[in-house]
């Protein structure tokens, strides 16, 4: 018998909020890839590298990060604070994401048993300002930011720790992330996963499990 699902976990980035870096890229660099064949392989190299990984997990701070990526990359670092600074306050909502939590909050209060979770690989400072801006994060029953707890998805201890702290049960929680990795890592653990690529319809992906 098929269990019903009733914890929602999101992801954050390119789920709740838009996160588009290298549109980002190309909107703050304007064609300057600094020695890089484009947008997108710069943005990887700013936001795939080990240094920003570490941010990510609460291992080092956002100066940090502008000094040994500008010394990497030879890129000004006032020309990089003044991109990487802003993201907290530049991540919007996405609004047929909203609507999505919206309706999972209506279903939550006929059925007290559904959870809605957030699990976000995000620096502590954008995720401060997150809480700070956006009111609609008190919709959730609570979730995980990975610098504050000094790890990072798809690292399995991350998805363990919510799951031990909200009493998941891994047949009924189903995880919602941009990126496969993340997807296959909840998974591992016997969730449910729904991929979201980008401009994916999450209100269709999730239809299965309402």
């Amino acid at each position: 018998m098929q269990h019903p699902v009733t914890n929602f976990v999101f992801d954050f980035g390119a789920v709740v909020f838009e996160w588009d870096p290298v549109k980002r890229v190309q909107a703050h660099f304007q064609g300057e890839w600094y020695g890089h064949t484009s947008a997108q392989a710069l943005a990887q190299s700013i936001f795939g590298h080990p240094t920003w990984h570490s941010f990510d997990q609460g291992l080092s701070t956002l100066e940090f990060v502008i000094e040994k990526s500008a010394q990497r990359l030879r890129i000004d670092p006032q020309l990089l604070t003044l991109f990487l600074e802003p993201i907290g306050e530049d991540l919007a909502p996405i609004e047929s994401s909203l609507r999505v939590l919206e309706t999972l909050l209506k279903r939550r209060q006929e059925n007290r048993d559904i959870k809605l979770l957030y699990l976000s690989n995000m620096p502590a400072p954008f995720a401060r300002v997150l809480e700070r801006k956006h009111s609609f994060l008190e919709w959730f029953d609570g979730g995980i930011f990975s610098a504050d707890v000094r790890l990072a998805k798809p690292d399995k201890q991350i998805y363990n720790l919510l799951a031990d702290q909200f009493k998941l049960s891994p047949e009924r929680t189903v995880f919602i992330d941009d990126q496969a990795l993340n997807i296959q890592a909840a998974q591992s653990l016997g969730w449910s996963g729904i991929h979201l690529p980008a401009h994916a319809d999450l209100a269709e992906k999730i239809q299965p499990f309402l």
